[in-house]
């Protein structure tokens, strides 16, 4: 009965969030083209959803020391979801933002409140569906709820963008609404019944117990070879992936002119291909060595940046019903589809070859640490890089770093192997 239960509150929660992913998969276009936010301020934006990782090693000890997890939830769903509400109060045209550029530095404040919220939420998700799911039916009922998401975040993006075609300052009353889901679908996780285990008593002071579990993961990153391998090709993937992705959004907004349709367009064809493929890449995964299975998600990251590259020098397109559709692009976005697909299993669950079951959530909370690490500084190098040497220099940078980590990949497999 209570597996029951919670699978309709995850449902729900995944239906709510498929609507929030949706609108926030826009975010990032949606500041430079409406607000007209600078380069810089643009990098500050993706990087504050993947900087927040640092933080991670405090915050997993904070979680296991908060008594009461379900009531920890609910307020750090009302206190990081509630401030888009204030996105209502924006003006409704560029001049007065521009005139104010003080409400460029309010929604970045925002959105690193709102992405910080999710470095305690989403553990806090694992560990309860992880608590009341069966083993046998955890991964079909995550299955089933994951999937119900990416099909409403395909409809939120496709609708969402339409909008803001009509209305370029939509996303004023759109955000707030996407507030209040917020709170909600976090209120309905909740709900979700939590039997905390009975743990001895915590002796150690907190920042004790930190330090250890920074000693931990240097250690594993000392002793196990293999996986620091693994996390070095991952650090050349990373900075590559961070270096483009601030400036393919100032590419499609400066130089190829994109409305909002035509994001939304590419985004979920990416996405649709991606739900197609990930069955077949996880049946994949389950044979290969991920670092072998890492040098296909590099390799197709590679190709959909080259592809991009290529889009200014061979901007053929078509307009179909208020949509640019560029050939490079297209086929850029098929090699994406196959970077999501890939990448999805890979960022979750690659970490855990590496180690026995009981020591997966080490290994995961040093890869995580150093994405936030990396973040640190790529998205902003990145943009530097784009406007000293030019959008060309910039993806042949990213390219570069994507052959070494294909090369890393390759190498530690064969000589792990060998060995």
């Amino acid at each position: 009965m209570n597996e029951r239960r919670t699978f309709h509150l995850h449902f729900a929660y995944s239906l709510i969030e498929g609507v929030i992913l949706g609108v926030l998969a826009l975010n990032e276009f949606v500041f430079i083209k409406s607000l007209h936010g600078s380069n810089y301020q643009l990098g500050f934006l993706f990087q504050f959803s993947m900087v927040v990782f640092v933080f991670l090693v405090f915050i997993n000890e904070f979680i296991k020391r908060a008594k009461n997890k379900n009531r920890l939830l609910i307020w750090v769903g009302v206190i990081t979801r509630l401030p888009l509400l204030l996105i209502f109060f924006f003006p409704q045209n560029q001049q007065d933002v521009l005139a104010t550029p003080i409400y460029h530095y309010i929604f970045l404040g925002i959105f690193f409140i709102y992405y910080f919220g999710n470095t305690v939420i989403y553990p806090l998700i694992n560990l309860f569906l992880k608590n009341q799911y069966s083993h046998q039916n955890f991964g079909k009922l995550y299955g089933f709820a994951s999937s119900a998401n990416k099909i409403v975040m395909l409809v939120s993006t496709f609708f969402y963008g339409m909008i803001l075609d009509m209305n370029d300052f939509a996303f004023t009353f759109i955000f707030p609404v996407i507030a209040i889901l917020g709170v909600i679908s976090v209120y309905l996780l909740s709900l979700i019944q939590y039997n905390s285990p009975e743990l001895a008593v915590r002796k150690q002071r907190f920042f004790k117990s930190v330090k250890n579990s920074i000693l931990t993961m240097t250690g594993i990153l000392k002793n196990n070879k293999p996986y620091t391998h693994f996390e070095i090709g991952f650090m050349f993937y990373g900075f590559s992936f961070m270096i483009t992705v601030t400036v393919i959004t100032i590419f499609f907004e400066r130089e190829l002119h994109l409305n909002y349709s035509s994001m939304a367009f590419y985004k979920n064809a990416y996405n649709i291909l991606a739900i197609v493929l990930l069955p077949y890449t996880g049946k994949l995964l389950g044979k290969i060595d991920p670092r072998k299975f890492a040098v296909i998600t590099f390799a197709s990251l590679t190709l959909y940046i080259l592809f991009v590259m290529l889009t200014e020098s061979f901007p053929a397109h078509v307009n179909i019903a208020g949509v640019d559709i560029y050939f490079t692009l297209v086929i850029a976005f098929l090699f994406y589809g196959v970077f999501a697909a890939t990448m999805a299993l890979l960022w979750f669950i690659g970490s855990a070859y590496f180690c026995k079951s009981e020591e997966a959530g080490d290994y995961q909370s040093v890869h995580l640490s150093l994405t936030g690490v990396r973040a640190m500084f790529a998205p902003l190098l990145g943009v530097l890089f784009y406007e000293i040497a030019g959008f060309r220099n910039t993806f042949l940078l990213a390219i570069v770093s994507l052959l070494f980590g294909i090369a890393v990949m390759y190498w530690s497999y064969r000589k792990d192997r060998i060995g």
